[in-house]
This record gives C-alpha cells, sequence and structure tokens, in this order.
C-alpha cells in the first residue's frame, strides 16, 4: 500500500515538471535514485515528447521499466530539431545511460574538413584529427552535407585531387591538369591558372559559408561584381554573380556542435529582480560538443552584480565538475582571474552562439520556476500580470477590478449587449449585466455601446457603488472614442479605456490605449495577451448567448401567440423546459401535457402538427 502511494507521489511530480517542460525543441535526461542518467533522448517539443511516457499507457516492457526508474528530468533547450539530434548523440557517448542504444561501432555524424595544405581541399570524413585540418559539422544528415560541398565545389572549383602541391612546384611546372580542369570542375591551381593568393582567397570565403557567416561574405562578392563589371570583366563579373547567388541560397549551421571549440566551460546569468534570485547556467564543450548543461540557483542577499554573482557561482560549480577548461566564455569582462584560465567575452562566432543558447537555458529555468511557484499560488500569477498590464499601459494603479462590453443584434433585431467583470483577472460572475438596447433604431454598434456604457456607470454613481479600474472595449479606436464620450465627457469620470482591435481576418492582434489611442507593445503571443483575449472571449460568449435567448423565446412566440388559448406564460414555460420551438414540435402529447395541462397542450400539439403537415 505505501509502495503504491509512494509511487503515485513520484508520478505526480515527474507530470509537474513536464508540465512546466516548454513546446521547444531539445534533449532530455532521465535520472534514477541514484543520481545517474539512465536514459536520453531527444524531442521536436520536449513538453509533448516526455509526457507520452507518462500521461499514456506503454505498451512495450522495456519502456514500462524504465519509466517505473525515473526519479528526475532536466532538460536542455536548443534552437532546431537538428540540434537537438546532435546534443542527444553526444550525451549519449559522455554518459553511457543504461537504457540507450549503445553505439557499439563507436559511429559519428560526418564533418567537413579544410585541410593545412598550401592549397586546401575540402572533403567529408568522420575521422577528427586537428593536426590535419579545421573541422566544421557535424551534420545529422548527409544529405544537406552534401548540398553544402557541392555548393562550395561549384561556386569556387576547388581542387580535389591530391597531389602535394606547393608555390614552387606549381611555378616550376611540376603538374598537369587532371580530367576534372578540362572538364571545368577545377579551376586549375596545379598549373597556375589560379594563383596562390587567389585559390586561399576562396579558400577563405569557403570557411566563412561553412562558419554560417554569409552576410558579410555576400556583401563582399556584391562589391567585387559591381567592380568587375565596372572595368568591363563581363566574365568574371558572371562567375562572381554565379557564386553571390549561391551562397545567398545557403543558410546553414549548428549551434550545439563546433569543432573549432574545444574544452570551454560557458556561463551565463539571468536575474529575477522581484524574487532576488539568479539563475546561471553552465555549459562545459569538449570535442565541439556540449556534454554538461546545469542551471543553478542562487539567493541574492545584497543586491549583487552579475560579475559578483559569477565570482562566487563559476569557482564552486567548476570544483563540483572538477572542470580543468582553458577557456570560460562569460557575458561580461571580468575583473578577476581564475589559475590556469582565461576569459573570453564573444561578440560573434560559434562562442558567441554557445553562450546565446545558455542565456536560452538559463531565461528557460527562471520560467520553469515562476510556473511552479505559481501553481503552488494561483494569486501571485494574477497578480504578476496585473503589474504586466499596468506597467505595459503605463497606469498609476494596478487594474484590478476590469470591466468590458460587447454588442450583439442581427440586422438591428434583438439588439441586446453584455458586460463582463473581471476582479484579479478573474471572472466575477455575479455582477455579469445583461442590456436589451432601448433607444437605438437599427443596427448602430456605436450608439448601442454609448447607451449601454452611459445606463451602466450613471447607475453605479447613483448607487455609490466602486467604479472599475480599466474598461475594455470589444473594438479598435471607433469604441474607444464613442466610450470616452460618455465616461469622460458627459459623466466626468476618469476611467481609464482600452481597445483589443481586430486585423482583416477578424483575429485580434492590437491592443490599443491612450487619447488619440496607439498600439501598445504587448506581443500576441504572450501569456498577458492572451489572459486579455480571454476577456474579450468571455464577453462575446455573454453576449451572444444572451442575443440568442432573446431570438428564441421571440420565435416561440410568433409561433404559439396565433394559438387560442395558450398565453404568454405558458408559452414561457414551455421555453423553460424545452429549450426551443424545434424541440417543441418534436414533443409527444404527454410531455406538452406534463408542462401546461391537458387543454392546452392538446392545442398547441394540434396546431404544430397541422403547420407541419402543411
Amino acid at each position: 500500500m505505501a509502495k503504491n502511494r509512494d509511487n503515485e507521489e513520484r508520478t505526480n511530480r515527474l507530470k509537474g515538471i513536464v508540465n512546466n517542460m516548454p513546446e521547444l525543441p531539445g534533449s532530455y535526461q532521465f535520472w534514477d535514485k541514484d543520481g545517474v542518467i539512465i536514459y536520453v533522448g531527444k524531442a521536436k517539443s520536449l513538453k509533448r515528447r516526455v509526457s507520452s511516457y507518462l500521461h499514456k499507457e506503454v505498451d512495450r516492457y522495456k519502456t514500462k521499466v524504465l519509466v517505473s526508474k525515473i526519479e528526475n528530468i532536466t532538460y536542455t533547450v536548443v534552437k532546431t530539431e537538428t540540434d537537438a539530434l546532435l546534443l542527444e548523440n553526444s550525451l549519449i557517448k559522455k554518459y553511457n545511460p543504461r537504457y540507450n542504444v549503445l553505439l557499439k561501432d563507436g559511429k559519428t555524424y560526418p564533418s567537413i574538413c579544410i585541410t593545412n595544405e598550401p592549397y586546401p581541399r575540402i572533403f567529408k570524413t568522420r575521422q577528427i584529427n586537428r593536426k590535419y585540418g579545421q573541422y566544421f559539422g557535424p551534420y545529422s544528415h548527409q544529405g544537406s552535407m552534401n548540398a553544402v560541398l557541392e555548393m562550395i565545389h561549384q561556386t569556387f572549383r576547388l581542387r580535389t585531387c591530391r597531389l602535394p602541391l606547393t608555390e614552387e612546384k606549381v611555378r616550376q611546372g611540376k603538374f598537369k591538369p587532371c580530367l576534372e580542369y578540362h572538364i571545368h570542375n577545377c579551376c586549375g591551381p596545379c598549373i597556375g591558372k589560379l594563383s596562390f593568393e587567389e585559390y586561399n582567397e576562396y579558400i577563405r570565403q569557403a570557411k566563412e559559408i561553412l562558419k554560417g557567416n554569409t552576410r558579410e561574405l555576400s556583401k563582399t562578392l556584391f562589391e567585387e561584381m559591381q567592380q568587375q563589371a565596372e572595368k568591363m570583366e563581363y566574365e568574371k563579373a558572371e562567375e562572381t554573380k554565379q557564386r553571390y547567388i549561391q551562397v545567398n541560397n545557403y543558410c546553414a549551421k549548428s549551434e550545439v556542435v563546433s569543432h573549432t571549440v574545444n574544452n570551454v566551460d560557458v556561463f551565463s546569468v539571468v536575474n529575477d529582480d522581484q524574487a532576488q534570485l539568479a539563475f546561471i547556467n553552465y555549459m562545459h564543450v569538449t570535442n565541439g560538443n556540449i556534454n554538461q548543461a546545469f542551471t543553478f540557483e542562487y539567493k541574492k542577499k545584497l543586491d549583487e552584480n552579475d560579475e559578483e554573482l559569477l565570482s562566487l557561482a563559476i569557482p564552486e560549480i567548476r570544483e563540483r565538475f572538477h572542470s580543468e577548461a582553458k577557456e570560460i566564455v562569460v557575458p561580461k569582462e571580468m575583473e578577476w582571474d581564475i589559475p590556469g584560465a582565461e576569459w573570453t567575452v564573444p561578440q560573434k562566432g560559434d562562442k558567441h552562439h554557445l553562450l546565446q543558447l545558455s542565456l536560452l537555458n538559463g531565461k528557460q529555468y527562471k520560467l520553469d520556476r515562476l510556473k511552479r511557484s505559481e501553481k503552488l499560488n494561483p494569486e501571485q500569477k494574477q497578480t504578476r500580470l496585473m503589474k504586466e498590464l499596468q506597467q505595459a499601459l503605463g497606469m498609476e494603479k494596478m487594474p484590478y477590478h476590469i470591466e468590458c462590453f460587447d454588442n450583439s443584434n442581427i440586422s438591428g433585431t434583438d439588439a441586446v449587449a453584455g458586460c463582463v467583470v473581471f476582479k484579479g483577472l478573474k471572472p466575477a460572475r455575479k455582477e455579469y449585466r445583461k442590456y436589451n438596447i432601448k433607444t437605438v433604431v437599427g443596427p448602430d454598434d456605436y450608439a448601442s455601446m454609448q447607451e449601454v456604457v452611459r445606463r451602466r456607470y450613471s447607475r453605479m454613481i447613483d448607487e455609490g457603488s466602486p467604479l472599475p479600474d480599466l474598461i475594455i472595449t470589444d473594438g479598435g479606436k471607433g469604441q474607444m472614442e464613442v466610450v470616452r464620450q460618455v465616461v469622460e465627457d458627459e459623466l466626468n469620470l476618469n476611467i481609464p479605456i482600452a481597445g483589443l482591435a481586430k486585423d482583416g481576418h477578424h483575429r485580434t492582434n492590437e491592443l490599443l490605449f491612450g487619447f488619440p489611442p496607439v498600439v501598445v507593445g504587448v506581443k500576441t503571443k504572450s501569456e498577458l495577451f492572451h489572459t486579455l483575449t480571454g476577456i474579450q472571449d468571455e464577453v462575446h460568449r455573454y453576449a451572444i448567448t444572451f442575443h440568442r435567448d432573446k431570438r428564441s423565446k421571440h420565435a416561440l412566440h410568433s409561433a404559439l401567440d396565433e394559438i387560442e388559448g395558450v398565453g404568454k406564460k405558458s408559452a414561457e414555460a414551455l421555453l423553460h423546459k424545452f429549450k426551443s420551438v424545434k424541440r417543441i414540435r418534436e414533443a409527444t402529447l404527454e410531455q406538452l401535457t406534463e408542462v401546461i395541462g391537458q387543454h392546452r397542450a392538446g392545442l398547441i400539439y394540434a396546431q404544430l402538427h397541422k403547420e407541419q403537415e402543411q
């Protein structure tokens, strides 16, 4: 019994971790009770993939055993599915988890090598030996790697032969061109058709492509093409143009693996000033692979800055993981030293990408922690969102009490409106109000909105009820202006007014505020924007439901009013019971009798079925 209870607690705890995981690509790790990694996996969406282990019954026996041994789950976020695959590969080799398929042949993903020869060659390989050249990759898909190689060879027509070319031997004419030169696949450096300097400039440009730095190269090629055209060297300009097109069509590069980075520690800091916390992410890179990635939480005591936090964390973390890396990548210059190691503050390139990836994981950890704390204390989430809204709108007071209005009618008939009230971003349903439009004739949304707002706040003033901190209109600048005319000009009230405007596809895409209204910089995918559109959806649902009920009543009365002996009370009783005229027509005589008696039921049953037959 106790064992089942412990297993249930373990499963609930793991589900809590999974519920906070992001819908992003990455690698996840399962840990057992002894703190050992027993499985490493990859995912296009971390949350969906890991939840599949816990939220559904698995069929395979081995997987059931694996799930039963999981005590903790960690993960590392990356930017692409390819990076997730490469990270998984490096972590499996590092930890050799029990439940992963063993890589018995030690097979690795292929890379691209540029040799150290005077006239370098570029080719694919699985063997990494830095004595022979510089390596780029690895590439998880051979197709993409072959496409890069083909593009480089088509663009620069570099040599593929193994001749021991040197500048002196070429000058002495010791080589003869091969078939590749004659079929225009090689630029002929062996016979001096391309100078030593020109050939190595091509190699430099090829390296920039493999590094992913195509923007500068593209700009250089364009300028070179323009200069050649001005000099009327049209054949050269055409060749440069083709290289320019090829470079612009190529974009590549993994950010989690790079053979240009070896034995490096990477640290980044993410602060949570509200909770007086700092999250320091640590990554260790060996042989171009990230093989360790953890985020640590530090409690601030004296408002320490980033450098002070790193001075505390870096020695402690390096000692914990027995790191002897000679290079430490950090986000800012350090005024203190670590014996045997140097600081690097990268501005671009592979190390800069690693620093950005470390920062991404630190931010994700902060978000996960916030979600966990808000689940334990839901009020904390609402307060945070209200403060975000207050800051976004520049309000003096936090908008605790929010009201939103919406109209509903069909060609001006049965015109109604609804007002929903949210307090602490939670619906206060007892304070919702429905309004029948009384003074407006025809479909005039602006006039209807003014009538409802006038009635709403005039009554609240008369009753001495507390006024809202913020009014939200279901519409753009026009709706905001007509509401402002009533609230400020007529009633002399100082209530902030915001609007939720829609795009051409009737999707809400902007938050407006102020007079004249301006767009507030709130991302449409943010939690705050989703909360506001949730208020908008609620008032729309409320107004539409009221309008539908009113139409149903009218439809029912129009169908029953002509029946002699049936009054208003009978019609309303039938509506309350059956909800629509269609259901009344489908009801049996006995069912009608239970509601309004035998005599009236007989009259209605006969009349409705007579109409149906006709």
